[in-house]
């Protein structure tokens, strides 16, 4: 054994550099990708489509539109719902393309705070 506890002949120099490019690698080709996340819409929709929600990957909504046969005064409740669905499913719909363009730069490794 050499010093360290380490076999003879064993660079670990080579292998640490190697694996702080990768890192770095890793660590740009993240922050690209959630630029591209964040102006990146989601659609989401309730009620056949009577509903739409846009969200971008922030999870800002964008705009919400209403098909006029959704519009109905004497039951404000079914389109209060439409709309919570619609939010609900773009905002799902960002979520998941968020987590599978990370998991495919992490190699499915969870980090944690990263998303």
């Amino acid at each position: 054994m050499a010093k360290g506890g380490f076999p003879r002949g064993m660079n670990l120099g080579g292998n640490m550099n190697q694996m702080i490019r990768q890192a770095q690698k890793m660590q740009e080709d993240m922050a690209k990708a959630q630029e591209e996340l964040k102006v990146a819409t989601y659609e989401g929709t309730a009620g056949g489509g009577v509903v739409k929600v846009m969200v971008n990957g922030d999870r800002e909504v964008l705009s919400i539109t209403f098909a006029p046969e959704a519009v109905d005064p004497d039951d404000v409740e079914m389109l209060q719902d439409l709309t919570m669905v619609a939010v609900n499913d773009a905002l799902k719909k960002a979520e998941a393309a968020a987590t599978e363009v990370m998991g495919q730069i992490t190699g499915g490794i969870s980090i944690p705070g990263l998303m």
